[in-house]
């Protein structure tokens, strides 16, 4: 066994450190930010959007419950429009965006699809604007803790290894790793991802976004006749390297097969882009003071700190405790997006980009105000939540 000496120097502190760039972190970034924190996004990539740019996941899935209410306010839907400031790709809900027609069950959502690049050129200049400090090519290896704290985040860099002395963590790494680096509860998402090989191309009937290996959907929801088309008869975990490098050259064959079938109907057809990370959406997350369940749609939660809707059916509604967002066994880390605590069958409605927004504006609103999640006044953070656009609860239905 090879015994290697590492020296990490400590090349800098701040208020809040925010690992991981997609949409949660993001939108955590901004929302400490904005409440005069100083704050280092690490993101391991050298493009912000996670799966929403580098994955080529470019649908904004629906702010609204599809009955005609928006459920995501604040940042979320910030987000939303900066995404199509320059123009929309296809879905582009005039409903909502310019008052045209009505917001019926039968009309479209609030949803839309995005330019992956101009999306993550105009969300950087965002948090530069706002004072966020963006650290590309920077992959958290580890931490340092100090009792149910932790002092020091690690990363891995073109530098080296160097350390950051942080006060507040925002894990929104999608896969939890700040979280189970630091010893804090966690736990896996057991059915396994499906193969995914989206890209964009263009040829004789346009751009377009090609979908293969689209979706998935959680065992304990599955239909007959619901059955997801699947690419490869296999499920990957996503987290060891060599299952994710084999992922990601399954993928890439997948797209060139696809690309080269393609062309033989039409000369010109070219793909324009493909994924530069895997298209892993479920891998691990926190096991939190509360775990949010499928079948709490319309529960009012006392220490909610946004909403979110059921993307796959119109209707449901779920407020998101703020209990979901942190454990108690390490009082100055805080998650969003996906690594949030929700039980196995939630966390396909949780990982999407509106939720993710949600999580993150609610955990770096929090991490602006407190080192320690176990004693923040809630009342005090739904105040300054609701001070930036965020709706707590479900007014229409009589909830004050």
């Amino acid at each position: 066994m090879l015994y290697e000496s590492l020296s990490t120097p400590i090349v800098d502190r701040y208020d809040v450190a925010v690992c991981g760039g997609g949409f949660g972190g993001i939108s955590a970034a901004l929302a400490a930010a904005r409440h005069g924190k100083k704050v280092i996004l690490f993101e391991k990539m050298y493009i912000l959007g996670g799966l929403g740019t580098a994955g080529i996941v470019t649908i904004y899935l629906p702010l609204c419950d599809g009955l005609g209410h928006q459920v995501s306010f604040g940042i979320a839907e910030e987000l939303l429009r900066l995404s199509i400031r320059h123009g929309a790709e296809g879905r582009y809900p005039a409903n909502w965006l310019d008052g045209e027609g009505t917001r019926t069950e039968k009309d479209k959502r609030f949803e839309v699809q995005y330019n992956p690049a101009l999306f993550a050129m105009d969300a950087e200049k965002l948090l530069l604007d706002s004072g966020v400090d963006i650290l590309y090519g920077a992959y958290a290896v580890g931490t340092e803790t100090d009792g149910d704290r932790i002092s020091h985040v690690i990363i891995e860099s073109k530098s080296g290894r160097t350390a950051y002395a942080v006060d507040t963590v925002v894990d929104a790494t999608g896969d939890c790793d700040i979280a189970w680096f630091a010893g804090a509860p966690t736990e896996t998402f057991h059915q396994g991802n499906i193969l995914a090989s989206w890209y964009y191309s263009n040829g004789s009937d346009g751009y377009k976004l090609h979908m293969l290996g689209c979706c998935d959907i959680p065992d304990e929801e599955k239909k007959p006749g619901h059955e997801t088309e699947l690419l490869l008869n296999r499920r990957f975990a996503g987290l060891d390297q060599e299952e994710i490098s084999e992922f990601l050259c399954l993928s890439h064959q997948s797209t060139l097969r696809d690309v080269i079938g393609r062309r033989k109907d039409d000369p010109d057809y070219w793909p324009v882009t493909m994924a530069t990370m895997p298209q892993l959406r479920m891998t691990r997350r926190i096991v939190g003071e509360y775990e949010l369940g499928q079948d709490e749609s319309h529960k009012r939660f006392e220490d909610s700190v946004g909403m979110i809707a059921n993307w796959r059916k119109r209707e449901p509604v779920y407020e998101v405790p703020f209990r979901t967002l942190y454990s108690a066994k390490m009082k100055n880390l805080i998650t969003a997006g996906r690594c949030t605590s929700i039980t196995e069958g939630m966390w396909d409605l949780m990982r999407v980009i509106p939720c993710c927004a949600v999580t993150g504006q609610a955990a770096g609103t929090a991490a602006a105000m407190t080192d320690d999640f176990t004693a923040i006044d809630i009342k005090t953070l739904q105040t300054a939540l609701e001070k930036d656009g965020v709706v707590l609860h479900e007014t229409w239905r009589g909830e004050e």
